[in-house]
């Protein structure tokens, strides 16, 4: 079986973009970068989005532009304010919020994340190694854990995506980035077991692994 053989079966398997019309998602991160692109291509395809970030003069401004692709002046996206590096506490009050808005969330991406000071693994404080993980993993699992609550019936479903890195995957090894790296090898492997443990929910999980790009992280 050659690679095109394979493209072709993976994408007849995919949920065609014109199914998507009135999914809900919520993507945290969605200010800029990853996040911003997908927010505006899953408006596009006609999914009702949850936009939620810091700064909400961003998400804000994102929503308006989502909100002009309705022909009939339904709302598609919402801003939602969330430090994914917050308590649990308040991550679950955001993520009560966040369905609330909607009435249901179908899909949640985890797309949040920093990447840190440049740093040895010798000059490194640990403050600024917690400061990472408490975004890039914990958040995740956090944000996760209160959405799946809230997800888990059988009969609906829902699909969860965890925004991990090529970094996490030991293909991109960049100097002074061990906090990184070893926060997207965690969300990796937080994946696979979340994959085992919501399957009986019928929420599937997956993870993708962007590589080298240009953002604000």
């Amino acid at each position: 079986m050659n690679n095109h053989q394979t493209t072709n079966q993976v994408l007849n398997q995919l949920e065609p973009w014109s199914e998507l019309k009135d999914k809900v998602v919520l993507l945290t991160g969605a200010s800029s970068g990853i996040g911003r692109e997908v927010c505006l291509d899953l408006g596009k395809a006609g999914c009702k989005i949850i936009a939620a970030a810091r700064r909400v003069d961003r998400l804000e401004f994102l929503c308006s532009e989502i909100n002009s692709l309705s022909s009939t002046g339904i709302m598609l996206a919402a801003p939602l304010e969330l430090d994914v590096s917050s308590d649990a506490a308040t991550i679950q009050k955001a993520v009560k919020q966040a369905w609330d808005i909607f009435g249901k969330i179908y899909v949640l991406i985890n797309n949040a994340g920093i990447r840190g000071n440049v740093k040895t693994c010798l000059d490194l404080s640990e403050d600024e190694w917690d400061r990472v993980f408490r975004t890039n993993l914990t958040g995740a699992w956090l944000v996760s854990k209160y959405v799946c609550s809230l997800m888990r019936d059988p009969k609906r479903g829902g699909s969860v995506i965890n925004v991990s890195s090529i970094a996490g995957l030991h293909r991109a090894m960049s100097l002074g980035g061990v906090a990184y790296a070893c926060s997207k090898s965690g969300v990796d492997a937080m994946t696979k077991m979340m994959a085992i443990e919501l399957g009986v929910f019928n929420i599937r999980v997956n993870s993708i692994a962007p590589g080298i790009l240009k953002s604000e992280i």
